[in-house]
C-alpha cells in the first residue's frame, strides 16, 4: 500500500549543486545567529524602583529637609527590595523621630544610614559618607 502511495510523491533530490548546498549551510549558521542577536537586544520594562529614588534623595548633595522624610519614607516603603525597604523605612522613620529627641549622641543614626547606604550601594546607588 505505501508503494502505491510513494508512486505519487515528487522524487527526492538526490544531489544538490554547490551553490546550493552553500546557501543551505549559511542560512543553517545566519538563521540561530540573527535570532540570538534580536532576542539579547530586547529589554524588559521594568520600572524604576523606587527605593532607589529614595536613595538618590538621600544622596544628593544637599541635605533633605525634615519635612521631606515622609516622602522618602513613602519611597522606601514601595520598594521591591527587601533590604532596602527594610533599612530606608527604618533610617526615615529615626531621622523623624530624632527631630524632636533631646540628648541623644547620634550613634543609632549612625548605624541606621551605614545599614542604609550598604543597601543602596548593593543596588547600584551610592550614598554620600556622611549623615
Amino acid at each position: 500500500m505505501f508503494d502505491r502511495l510513494a508512486a505519487h510523491w515528487p522524487p527526492t533530490i538526490t544531489k544538490l549543486s554547490a551553490r546550493a548546498r552553500r546557501y543551505t549551510i549559511g542560512t543553517a549558521i545566519a538563521a540561530p545567529l540573527l535570532l540570538i542577536g534580536v532576542l539579547g537586544s530586547v529589554h524588559t520594562s521594568t520600572p524604576p524602583d523606587s527605593g532607589l529614588a529614595g536613595c538618590t534623595s538621600l544622596s544628593s548633595t544637599h541635605h533633605a529637609a525634615a519635612t521631606d522624610y515622609p516622602k522618602i519614607r513613602a519611597q522606601f516603603a514601595g520598594s521591591r527590595w527587601t533590604d532596602l525597604r527594610t533599612a530606608g523605612t527604618s533610617y526615615a522613620d529615626l531621622a523623624t523621630r530624632l527631630r524632636h529627641a533631646r540628648g541623644t549622641d547620634g550613634y543609632q543614626a549612625v548605624w541606621f544610614y551605614q545599614r542604609l547606604s550598604a543597601a543602596c550601594a548593593k543596588h547600584g546607588r551610592a550614598l554620600s559618607p556622611s549623615v
